[in-house]
């Protein structure tokens, strides 16, 4: 029996993330030989996923460099995937959601031809400044690919109201079948990071914050409604692990030093980060991979986005949007904080996103398609 040799582009942490339990499903079955590409368009924070789910690369392009723009990530993954393709000789090409690194990969094997399956396909905002630049990384990665699965009904009926009708498969997210995995093996681990400044016995709300259309007053604006918070509830620890990016730390850092309930840290590993979820009461996010987690460990969701699409969340109540407006930021978490009815009724929604099983049946269609 010939294998099929599949190829796994990708280059960001959360793509890391979702596409770990994916590549250990296909590489404990002997009819596929998997390779690993990674562009490196984050460098640090993907290395530190590669190593907890024990992922060596075959390929590494490196790209980062400092100050990199999109031209540049764009441009040096779409010439340095060349030789790859060279040498892995794909039968098909694995990418995963919204990422530059999605797009220049599925772009990179329809210019060898060679058929691209897409991981968390279908997601749109129909607003393609919003998210920037992910709305039109995810279109275009689908317009170029050959498999789509999507993580729900509603991504597929995307995916169909763009003229894209046939292998639409509906196999959850995989990013639920990682938060699985990764909670077992973080159990078996001492963590890195001593958490002990967090009280034991009062509610922790959980914060990330990254979007390049919250730049500015947007983000202004959070920072001044979880300070708010911070004074109104005094009870309850607010844990920030700080994106990197300055545009971030600078209002981050500006408006809520010193608030003594307001633990600003450094990015989390994924463990330490999935262990955080667990514990939290509360998740404030502006995050796309979130929206899916927090839901699956019954934790309810303020999505700090004025569109999301993820909107299945929202309408099973998972999830809600509350953009960056202070005022209704500060009103939302303070109702879930005092509404015991309104925090369960978000907690124990069922969480549209998958049972942790997308991996077993997107290798098994694979395997149907591939293996004769």
């Amino acid at each position: 029996m010939k294998k099929a040799n599949l190829l796994f582009i990708f280059g960001t942490r959360p793509e890391a993330i979702k596409l770990a339990p994916l590549i250990i499903e296909f590489k404990a079955r002997p009819e596929f030989n998997t390779l690993v590409c990674v562009t490196g368009q984050h460098r640090e924070m993907l290395d530190q996923v590669l190593s907890f789910f024990e992922i060596t690369p075959d390929f590494d392009l490196d790209i980062m460099m400092r100050d990199q723009t999109l031209f540049d990530v764009t441009s040096n993954a779409l010439k340095k995937l060349e030789p790859v393709f060279m040498s892995a000789k794909p039968d098909c090409v694995f990418v995963q959601g919204d990422t530059t690194t999605a797009f220049v990969g599925a772009l990179a094997a329809y210019y060898k031809k060679v058929q691209v399956a897409h991981i968390e396909a279908g997601l749109r905002s129909h607003n393609k400044y919003s998210p920037f630049p992910e709305e039109m990384n995810r279109t275009l990665a689908g317009n170029l690919a050959d498999f789509h699965f999507t993580p729900t009904e509603q991504a597929g009926n995307n995916l169909m109201n763009e003229n894209i009708r046939s292998n639409i498969f509906n196999v959850g997210n995989t990013v639920i079948d990682a938060l699985f995995l990764g909670l077992i093996q973080a159990k078996k681990r001492k963590p890195n990071i001593d958490f002990s400044f967090l009280r034991n016995d009062k509610k922790m709300i959980l914060i990330t914050g990254h979007r390049r259309e919250s730049f500015g007053n947007p983000f202004e604006d959070i920072c001044s409604a979880i300070a708010t918070l911070a004074d109104k509830y005094v009870d309850v620890d607010f844990l920030y692990p700080v994106h990197l990016n300055p545009n971030v730390r600078e209002p981050v850092n500006r408006l809520l030093t010193g608030k003594k309930n307001v633990h600003l840290i450094e990015p989390l590993e994924y463990p330490e980060f999935i262990t955080m979820i667990e514990r939290s009461y509360i998740v404030l996010t502006d995050s796309g991979g979130l929206q899916e987690e927090a839901p699956s460990l019954g934790k309810p969701v303020l999505v700090m986005r004025e569109v999301t699409e993820r909107i299945e969340g929202v309408e099973a109540g998972t999830a809600k949007l509350v953009g960056t407006d202070k005022n209704l930021i500060v009103s939302e978490i303070s109702n879930l904080l005092d509404n015991k009815k309104a925090y369960e009724e978000m907690a124990q929604a069922v969480n549209p996103y998958g049972d942790g099983t997308s991996c077993k049946k997107i290798a098994d269609i694979i395997s149907q398609l591939y293996i004769k």
